[in-house]
């Protein structure tokens, strides 16, 4: 029977500005199916592609999808819920997908949130939003819940489903593709096992806008608690890291105490499931994790009989955490005053101006050889230099270990004149008043064809202890390539300015690198310098 919808085994070709295509799988949801669809109509972008995936159901969708000339109905066998997602996956050509269940509703402008959340985060695997929780007849949401996503996605997703509603995630079709898409050999946690997977090779994003309700109706697939925790421990157990592997493992093993405790829960609590099928699925977990099941029985019981204000006070106290723990930063509430860490993030781990400044001077390691000079101390020439024949340290006073020059570097005879063969100077620029000065004599300490490196401060907080009142500068690479420039030659100066505004933020919050991974600080946003570079030779 055809209504008026295409049945299809190829879509056509969408216009070339398509942006997003919608996958809406159905098994006996035809119910259901005209909201969904409405709600993919009523979208403030609309969809290039509109596929309905009907898994074998016994209803009639298709006098459904009849009513929306822009669906594409696809009837299939009942092969299960990841390859009827996957059916869509291939025929859809958008660059980006997001896939409805049937019985769930997208909010108005959900495609066009997650296309901003896209543009400000390129090269991510999927962005996601929050969404609530409604009745039924998609009345009485509940408010928006939202679980945000730091830059160690996937050690998060180890921890739990930062995600929460599948309806909520776009992804980049490309890339979901090359991940394999859905795994049809799982019944359920297909979507969670797909975010793990996805995680695990690209940066994933989320944003605060509501953009899908999830319906409550009684059946939903997710009230069988004791099915559905079997599927998402063996999806979990599937990404189980080595022991060696500390901070993951530490992760996985909380994941695996915090899914067993929220199935659990989720028995104890009316979720719209009719009474016997709750104390069937209370009995059943108690089979599955007993122990925990028991517990979260006795919680419940205790809010039930306390009164409403002092249940809601011992939640709070429950849920407040006075310092965010290393690794657990809200990387989507820095609505503070204070820094999450003062003193640049050396007390959480390595600076994030030290990620650059350290690539920097690997990259060039070749120039650390024959004299060399390193103002502060000699780490920097002890870790990347190689071939040093002779090594001095430059410091304003002698009482610093390892000093061999004393003075400061604006002042002429500080420094003998063509002795060095590399000259290290991080992060000292900034405590140079008079800096054409001293970029002069630098140059004028260097032997022919010797090589400065140096690296100042762009986007930074500023020490305000034991050198705050010296701390005169902070650097563009505009200006740092006029300074050296004008006293090497522009021909003789490579300049960079590393950095973006997250890897700004962080470094402003004091959060540290190992918290936030490289694939977060590598791309370089020249609006949102953190580290500016510069190697300059002094050409015979």
């Amino acid at each position: 029977m055809n209504t008026g919808n295409k049945r299809i085994s190829a879509p056509a070709p969408p216009p070339h500005n398509a942006d997003v295509a919608i996958v809406v799988t159905s098994h006996n949801y035809a119910r259901f199916l005209g909201d969904a669809l409405a709600s993919i109509a009523a979208q403030t972008v609309p969809a290039a592609e509109i596929f309905v995936i009907d898994d074998g159901s016994h209803d009639n969708p298709a006098e459904v999808t009849g009513k929306f000339p822009a669906v594409q109905l696809v009837e299939t066998g009942h092969q299960g819920i990841s390859a009827a997602r996957n059916q869509g996956l291939r025929l859809a050509v958008s660059p980006y997908i997001l896939f409805l269940d049937a019985d769930d509703v997208l909010r108005p402008d959900a495609i066009a949130a997650g296309l901003d959340c896209m543009a400000a985060n390129r090269g991510a695997g999927f962005v996601y939003g929050a969404h609530r929780l409604v009745n039924g007849q998609l009345g009485a949401p509940q408010g928006p819940r939202l679980k945000r996503s730091g830059p160690l996605a996937y050690r998060e997703l180890l921890r739990d489903n930062l995600v929460g509603m599948h309806g909520t995630v776009l992804y980049d079709r490309e890339k979901l593709l090359a991940c394999g898409g859905f795994d049809p050999a799982l019944e359920r946690s297909e979507d969670y096992d797909a975010y793990l997977r996805m995680a695990r090779r690209f940066r994933i994003a989320s944003h605060a806008h509501v953009v899908a309700d999830y319906r409550q109706h009684g059946g939903n697939l997710s009230l069988d608690a004791a099915h559905m925790l079997r599927w998402t421990i063996r999806v979990h157990d599937a990404h189980r890291p080595p022991q060696s592997d500390g901070p993951e493992f530490a992760a996985w093993r909380a994941g695996s105490v915090f899914w067993k405790n929220a199935f659990a829960n989720s028995v104890w609590k009316n979720r719209g499931a009719k009474a016997t099928p709750r104390w069937s699925q209370r009995v059943s977990m108690m089979r599955s994790a007993p122990r925990t099941t028991l517990m979260a029985a006795l919680r419940q019981l205790a809010v039930s009989i306390l009164p409403g204000p002092v249940a809601d006070a011992l939640r709070r106290v429950r849920r407040k955490a006075v310092h965010p723990r290393i690794g657990q930063v809200d990387f989507g509430d820095l609505a503070r005053i204070a820094p999450v860490s003062r003193g640049f993030g050396y007390a959480r781990g390595t600076p994030v101006d030290r990620y650059y400044i350290e690539a920097f001077l690997a990259r060039h390691r070749a120039d650390i050889r024959g004299r060399v000079l390193e103002v502060g101390d000699d780490h920097y020439s002890r870790l990347f230099g190689a071939g040093i024949t002779r090594q001095d340290v430059l410091n304003l006073a002698e009482d610093y270990p390892g000093t061999t020059i004393t003075g400061d570097l604006a002042e002429a005879g500080v420094l003998e004149p063509a002795s060095f063969d590399c000259i290290i100077i991080s992060q000292t620029l900034q405590y140079i008043y008079d800096l054409p000065a001293g970029v002069a004599q630098l140059k004028q300490a260097l032997k022919p064809g010797g090589v400065i490196l140096a690296t100042a401060p762009a986007i930074t907080p500023i020490d305000c202890d034991d050198w705050g009142e010296n701390w005169f500068w902070s650097f563009t690479a505009q200006s740092a390539r006029r300074l050296f420039g004008d006293a090497f030659g522009p021909e003789n100066v490579a300049v960079s300015a590393r950095g973006n505004a997250f890897a700004a933020t962080c470094f402003l919050q004091g959060i540290a690198v190992e918290e936030v991974g490289p694939d977060w600080l590598d791309p370089d946003d020249a609006a949102y310098p953190v580290n500016i570079t510069i190697r300059a030779v002094h050409s015979a």
